[in-house]
């Protein structure tokens, strides 16, 4: 599957080294094969890859500079991450199910064990633009109903060339153990935990964690916003999202999810399509809350962040963002 940050592309594989470094073995049990097609799995893996995993930000040939969306025909299909992320090119792989130049022939246990591992069909170990430290925590049903649902997508004929990655890289990620113990659904009474499993899964720390100068997330920073994004969308640094006044304290429920579904801050300041709001818009209101609950028990940093503002050096993050100068 794929991130963009989500897709905060460069902030995700930063923040993904730094993750990975401290991860001990988890726990998960090999899990029942064949995944039954039931139509519950189907919707719900539907509503997962396309709201919240948001799979075909990088599984498709998105149209980076006009929406952020994927090109009608191509969902699944792979593609090219822009040129601009990182010195060498990323080819998320084609997961429709093509039996030739997709995942038609991949088997259950395979799709688990990219998901689960960070291993390719092919034994390859993934390039972790592949998030699947992240995807590590989906629950055994959530992994089994995004699996079911690819399967039923449009097979899309499109051969992806191989992503071929510094071998310094790969000395850093190694494939991660399976799991040995089964991961449970959600507690979907408890919002602020529930919200928890949806900000890990849909990855928002990747685009909203600053970095140093080593691509280390820096301590203390976590949600602090900062992190710059460059590529087709323009340049953009993410924002604050942590209760701090710097941040989105002044956000009630009812302002996020007003800023969600119509991709707007306050109805006014529009944003950047690098910020998959198009795909988490249509997040049920129980969801979207949840998110909000959690992000509200985050730890406050204080971090100014305006994209609005002229770019200045920032002494906090060490990057160069609207209002930096005033942090």
């Amino acid at each position: 599957m794929g991130c963009r940050g989500r897709l905060g592309i460069t902030a995700t594989f930063v923040f993904l080294l730094g993750s990975m470094w401290g991860c001990a073995p988890a726990e998960h049990a090999e899990m029942e094969r064949p995944f039954e097609a039931t139509p519950a799995r189907l919707e719900r893996g539907r509503y997962l890859v396309e709201n919240v995993a948001d799979c075909f930000g990088c599984h498709s040939d998105v149209d980076w500079k006009n929406t952020g969306l994927p090109r009608p025909g191509t969902k699944g299909g792979g593609g090219l991450l822009p040129a601009e992320l990182l010195p060498f090119k990323v080819y998320p792989p084609n997961i429709s199910p093509d039996p030739e130049t997709g995942a038609g022939t991949w088997t259950d246990q395979q799709f688990e064990r990219a998901l689960r591992q960070g291993i390719g069909h092919d034994d390859r170990p993934l390039f972790p633009f592949m998030p699947y430290l992240h995807f590590r925590k989906l629950s055994n049903e959530d992994l089994a109903s995004i699996v079911v649902y690819i399967r039923s997508i449009p097979p899309v004929r499109n051969q992806v060339p191989q992503t071929e990655w510094p071998a310094e890289l790969k000395e850093i990620y190694q494939p991660l153990p399976p799991l040995t113990s089964s991961v449970p659904q959600p507690d979907f009474s408890n919002p602020v935990k529930y919200g928890e499993y949806l900000v890990t899964i849909a990855d928002c720390a990747g685009c909203h964690t600053p970095t140093d100068e080593k691509l280390m997330p820096l301590p203390g920073m976590d949600f602090a916003g900062g992190a710059a994004l460059h590529g087709p969308w323009g340049r953009v640094a993410s924002a604050n999202i942590t209760p701090d006044p710097s941040g989105i304290s002044y956000y009630e429920e009812a302002f996020f999810l007003e800023t969600i579904r119509a991709g707007r801050v306050g109805g006014v300041r529009e944003l950047n399509h690098i910020m998959p709001w198009k795909h988490f818009r249509h997040m049920t209101d129980d969801d979207l809350k949840a998110i909000f609950a959690y992000l509200r028990t985050l730890k406050p940093v204080k971090h100014r962040v305006d994209n609005t503002e002229p770019v200045a050096y920032c002494k906090i993050c060490g990057g160069t963002h609207g209002y930096g100068d005033r942090n």
